[in-house]
């Protein structure tokens, strides 16, 4: 199923070549990656790629990758992962797309 916009909740395996689709800024400074931004964003290293943030944090997760989001918060690109553990509990864990760093992980 395509949501408008932008794609949400992803399986894992297609995750790796996927760039999300475009959305205006919305208010607050948030804006989601439109794919062209986000390409260049990696392949001039301002970025670490989607397959390159997973294998960094994989083992850091509560649970299981379910979808990722990729936005600009502020002027600074964030992966947003939506996190199910064994059960069936969802996370949405941030991760600063520059550094690697998870930022935070919420229960929801």
């Amino acid at each position: 199923m395509r949501f408008p916009g932008f794609l949400k909740f992803l399986a894992v395996p297609p995750l790796a070549g996927v760039l999300l689709a475009a959305v205006p800024a919305a208010a607050g400074g948030h804006d989601r990656g439109a794919p062209d931004a986000v390409r260049r964003a990696v392949e001039a290293g301002e970025i670490k790629s989607l397959a390159d943030i997973l294998g960094s944090i994989r083992g850091k997760l509560p649970g299981e990758v379910a979808g990722v989001e990729i936005e600009r918060q502020r002027g600074r690109w964030v992966y947003e992962f939506r996190v199910v553990d064994d059960k069936g509990h969802l996370y949405e864990v941030h991760v600063d797309a520059r550094s690697g760093e998870i930022e935070c992980i919420k229960e929801k």
